[in-house]
């Protein structure tokens, strides 16, 4: 963005028309979008699950994937690796809104976003093969492959976890994209990788002005699961073939969805279920538990990402050393906040627990 000691407008003009095209095309075609959700009952509905009072219209995935493609025809170039990015994304919204009108069974959702994943790695030819690590090069070989794919999935699953409240996912995904813009410019790559992160970022401010509490529409699953494939795509765009630092930097800001996951894979193993089961046991769940509002919730978790964001940026750009100080601050306090709540181990189970080791102690 700056040229010795003066600013390069051309590039200032680049990422304003593209985030602010592609913003105002989304906020215009959400309202037609909520309009077609009511007409096909595309709605959902509130139950003991759900935090929110009211019908809301699901669909809001179609008005993001729209703005991508406007943001793609206008913005982009042609190529082999886009044509990979279109059809998997395609796919991936195309079963997510499958999903908003008449909900799919997990296994069904999970290999449609497998399918996806097939597509960027086999077409698109995007993978991570190599990482340096330490002045080495680890090359995966045919495990690069499987590695690919479960990033890809996870990253799309990661997403479609967190979004539980309003604004929460778009949010996250605001911070992600506007984050992986600044490193881009800062490092000087102005490829594929850039122009797509501005124009999701233009797409996702536009759906949030919606989304944010009390929303009016939901993202659903098209949504949720087409900014995770993005933002798994991007990040393999910018960081492939180069240093572990540089693949991992990108997942530590999502460091919150990342975790989020984590607990619930270990606290639905622990209760013997399926880890597709829903329940209301996740970070934004325990923070509602403490009378929290829905915004308040949101600006915490928002506020948390943009920590590890500005960590990021600090360990990349400034001091290494105290950027690693950030993280593992950070890390700590979410360590404590699990272990002060039921994210991973309810109270009931706790208690069982501590019974359990007080008698083998007095054996």
């Amino acid at each position: 963005m700056f040229k010795g000691d003066t600013v390069d407008f051309d590039l200032l003009l680049r990422i304003g028309l593209i985030t602010g095209s592609t913003f105002l095309v989304v906020a215009t075609l959400v309202p037609f979008v909520k309009k077609m959700a009511t007409h096909i009952e595309a709605i959902d509905y509130p139950n003991e699950r759900k935090i929110h009072q009211k019908p809301i219209p699901r669909l809001g995935g179609i008005a993001l994937f729209l703005g991508f493609l406007f943001g793609y025809m206008v913005f982009s170039e042609p190529s082999g690796i886009m044509n990979s990015i279109l059809i998997g994304s395609f796919l991936v919204v195309l079963v997510g809104v499958i999903d908003d009108i008449k909900p799919l069974t997990s296994k069904v959702k999970f290999l449609g976003q497998l399918a996806a994943a097939l597509i960027i790695v086999f077409y698109g030819n995007i993978l991570i093969s190599d990482v340096g690590i330490a002045g080495q090069e680890l090359e995966f070989g045919f495990w690069a492959y499987p590695l690919t794919l479960f990033f890809i999935v996870g990253c799309i699953n990661c997403m479609n976890f967190i979004d539980g409240l309003d604004g929460l996912a778009s949010g996250i995904s605001a911070v992600y994209f506007l984050t992986i813009g600044i490193i881009a410019i800062v490092m000087e790559k102005f490829g594929l990788d850039f122009t797509l992160t501005f124009i999701m970022l233009g797409c996702v401010l536009g759906f949030l002005i919606y989304n944010f509490n009390p929303a009016s529409i939901f993202m659903g699953d098209s949504g949720s699961m087409f900014l995770g494939f993005v933002i798994s795509v991007v990040a393999l765009l910018g960081f492939k073939n180069v240093t572990l630092t540089s693949l991992i930097v990108p997942l530590i800001i999502l460091a919150i969805p990342i975790l989020d996951i984590i607990f619930a894979i270990i606290r639905r193993s622990i209760k013997g279920q399926s880890v597709s089961v829903p329940d209301k046991f996740h970070i934004h769940h325990q923070l509602l538990a403490k009378k929290m509002s829905q915004r308040v919730v949101v600006a915490i978790i928002i506020c948390v990402n943009i920590l590890f964001a500005a960590a990021s940026l600090l360990y990349l750009f400034g001091d290494p050393q105290l950027g690693k100080i950030v993280y593992a601050i950070l890390v700590l306090i979410v360590l404590f906040f699990v272990l002060k709540t039921n994210i991973i181990i309810e109270d009931t189970h706790r208690t069982r627990l501590r019974e359990i080791f007080s008698k083998r102690w007095q054996l």
